[in-house]
């Protein structure tokens, strides 16, 4: 099973989107039994809330599924639970070595490094842009082109 995680700071809005969004194009592709998706913030202040109603108004037109997605905060053993650990932004980035250490077959990189010419280096919060609609944009371009790579990576159909 290829496990990915998806991190952004408070784990409302981009993770949740992204997890929610990624899930939706595996589940499409035909590959649940295969990838495994999850998402967690770096911080505490939301464990256990759903996501964000603007992540969840856009998941809702979009009609994408978030059934039972809580907030939860990374803990160290992700780092040997998961192949690919895909944050939002540089901020996410560097704040992962107060975590723990990557175990050697896990990835750790931004959700844009996955799209050629990306808009983009960072995922924006629209936690803090208010701008839930660019988010997604951002986000499903992203998740695309990272399912793309997780299937030329491991040989899925």
């Amino acid at each position: 099973m290829i496990r990915v995680l998806f991190l952004c700071l408070g784990n409302i809005c981009r993770s949740p989107m992204a997890e929610a969004i990624f899930r939706d194009l595996v589940k499409n592709e035909g590959l649940s039994g295969k990838i495994n998706v999850d998402s967690a913030g770096l911080g505490h202040w939301h464990v256990g809330e759903v996501p964000h109603e603007g992540t969840r108004e856009l998941l809702d037109r979009q009609r994408i599924a978030y059934d039972g997605m809580k907030a939860r905060q990374l803990h160290k053993r992700d780092f040997s639970d998961f192949n690919y650990l895909i944050a939002m932004d540089d901020q996410n980035i560097s704040a992962l070595s107060t975590f723990g250490e990557k175990s050697d077959d896990m990835m750790v990189a931004k959700l844009m490094d996955f799209v050629n010419e990306a808009k983009e280096a960072d995922v924006p919060d629209p936690y803090f842009t208010g701008n839930f609609d660019y988010t997604y944009a951002l986000v499903s371009e992203g998740c695309r082109a990272l399912l793309n790579h997780i299937k030329h990576e491991h040989n899925l159909p």
